[in-house]
């Protein structure tokens, strides 16, 4: 009985059967600069009004695809005026599920679940919300030479919920 009991205990706690019920929604704006890149010259204006600040360079793009779970939206890496990249995603709708992560990858969107933690990975955090839209700051310095991917990651498992394709 006793063993029963902790396998029991075991799967309830690696499997966290509940996520199959639950969702969360996030909805971060836009990020924007907050100063304009070193070595700028701010230049006075005639008008009294406040410059509107210069929105983010896209830098990439892809859509969503799903993996061992469905997932769907949009994720791009965006340059903002002060040279900080942040990874968004956009209408993002995945499941929930125990240990989830957001990468960038190395690897191709798609295809195999387990090879996005076979070569190079940039950790961005934990997932914020299975729905809506969010911001990841990427880590001042990462190259993005050779990444080709974000990937939706369940560490609990080694398997990818969804992944995005990313031509950096």
């Amino acid at each position: 009985m006793t063993v029963v009991a902790v396998a029991g205990a075991f799967a309830l706690w690696a499997f966290q059967p509940w996520r199959l019920f639950t969702s969360s929604t996030i909805d971060e704006a836009l990020p924007v600069a907050a100063t304009a890149p070193p070595g700028t010259a701010q230049t006075s204006s005639t008008s009294s009004a406040p410059a509107a600040p210069a929105g983010p360079r896209q830098l990439a793009s892809g859509s969503f695809v799903a993996q061992e779970h469905a997932t769907s939206g949009q994720a791009a890496v965006l340059e903002l005026r002060d040279g900080q990249r942040v990874l968004r995603l956009t209408g993002l709708s995945s499941s929930d599920g125990p240990d989830l992560h957001v990468w960038l990858t190395d690897a191709a969107a798609g295809g195999d679940w387990f090879k996005y933690d076979d070569g190079r990975q940039v950790k961005l955090g934990s997932l914020k919300a299975t729905h809506g839209n969010q911001n990841y700051v990427i880590p001042p310095g990462t190259s993005l030479d050779g990444l080709r991917s974000v990937v939706i990651w369940c560490d609990r498992f080694n398997v990818a919920f969804g992944s995005a394709p990313l031509q950096l």
